[in-house]
């Protein structure tokens, strides 16, 4: 494959429960440390679910005009910081972005906002609702408001496909670029659905963890003793380009972006197709794109979302799209300590596992302590995390409906 079709990362944002920036996230992954505590956002007295994985200390005036910034739900300001950590970390001089586009995804958009203004219009009427709530809450704002308040002119779109959305616009940029629909993308996810209707939502779905008295140890992922994820927020940006684009204006790239795939279960609204093949197909479907085989993959950053039926219909896939190879693959699910960030967990996770890649290391599953012999048959990294060479490494999303994505990130040996 020339330099052209070859597409790097050369910039990171994070905006997560576990750090604001690239670093200071990655610092928290690698050492296990939880952003997980109490709900501070609102007063969740009347819930059974009181704790949660909320991003703190975030000023959006940090990054953006205070008078934008009260335009945007907090989904949106959490895109636009993580798009402006991203750039520049890139070192991009976006000059015009006439070539510049943006893809980010988001389960549900401005969830916020709208429940606010929901209660405006049952309490005070109609026509008390603000003239801002449409704009600030469409799912297509956040992608919106990065090319506003970056001004980037090339192609900028959104998906919504649940927990996968994020991982879906990182792929979707990848072809985009490799097919020349622009020079350099800014993909990722962002979300902001800590609110009492929310958090009443998932519970009702029994899917979140009611571990309210020990918030940092609530989220389990392929424990026994597993009783659902914390709900979390925020966002992660890459920034993508072609290895030549990098390599002209000087770039240091973090990894390589190397594969994407994806596949749809058909099966249940809510429930994953427990035999697993669907989202083997993803898996496979990833590995076959960036040229790979199965022993190439040296690590995988897992959905791994702690529910019942979710962790080992995963780990079924994995074992079936690696075959023998998947007891040395090593595997850690990093919603244990950033709690489930939906449409903006595979952004947050595949910004990780291109770190992991970059750094050599695998972060470890915190709180994992006695495995379910149904989510066997991987190396499964716990404890601490582990220093190990990684050639290449994936990152797998299984969304709500069906949706099953995989990125493939490769080390660049030198290249750039």
């Amino acid at each position: 494959m020339s330099d052209d079709q070859r597409i790097v990362v050369t910039g990171i944002g994070i905006v997560s429960p576990i750090g604001i920036g690239r670093e200071d996230a990655w610092d928290s992954a690698a050492a296990g440390r939880s952003g997980a505590g109490p709900i501070e956002g609102f007063d969740a007295t009347d819930q059974r679910v009181k704790v949660a994985c909320e991003v703190s200390d975030f000023d959006p005036g940090d990054f953006m005009g205070r008078k934008n910034a009260r335009r945007m739900d907090r989904f949106s300001q959490f895109a636009v910081a993580a798009a402006r950590l991203a750039v520049d970390d890139a070192g991009l001089e976006v000059n015009g972005g006439d070539g510049i586009g943006a893809v980010v995804g988001t389960g549900t958009g401005g969830g916020i906002i709208r429940d606010a203004q929901h209660d405006v219009y049952l309490e005070r009427g109609a026509q008390r609702v603000s003239p801002f709530t449409i704009p600030q809450s469409v799912p297509n704002m956040g992608s919106a408001m990065v090319s506003i308040e970056l001004g980037l002119r090339g192609p900028v779109l959104t998906t919504s496909t649940a927990c996968a959305a994020g991982t879906d616009a990182i792929g979707t940029a990848l072809a985009m670029l490799r097919r020349g629909s622009a020079d350099v993308i800014l993909a990722g996810g962002a979300e902001a659905m800590i609110t009492p209707f929310w958090v009443a939502g998932f519970d009702a779905m029994r899917v979140l963890s009611r571990r309210n008295d020990d918030p940092e140890r609530a989220a389990r992922p392929f424990d026994s003793g597993r009783d659902g994820f914390l709900i979390g927020e925020g966002a992660a940006i890459l920034v993508l380009e072609r290895l030549s684009a990098a390599r002209a204006r000087g770039a240091e790239a973090v990894c390589e972006l190397v594969g994407y795939g994806a596949s749809a279960d058909a099966h249940h609204f809510a429930d994953p197709d427990p035999s697993g093949v669907p989202q083997a197909r993803a898996v496979s479907a990833a590995m076959s794109d960036a040229g790979l085989k199965a022993e190439d993959i040296g690590y995988v950053n897992a959905h791994g979302g702690a529910s019942e039926p979710g962790d080992p219909a995963e780990i079924l896939a994995l074992r079936q799209a690696l075959g023998d190879s998947a007891r040395r693959t090593a595997i850690s699910s990093t919603k244990a300590i950033h709690g489930h960030c939906l449409g903006a967990a595979g952004a947050v996770e595949g910004a990780l596992t291109a770190l992991a890649v970059h750094h050599g290391f695998v972060p470890p599953t915190a709180n994992l302590d006695d495995l379910d012999p149904d989510c066997a048959g991987l190396d499964h990294v716990t404890g601490e995390g582990r220093a190990m060479q990684l050639g290449a490494a994936m990152s797998t999303s299984f969304g709500l409906g069906g949706h099953n994505a995989a990125l493939v990130f490769g080390a660049l040996n030198g290249d750039a």
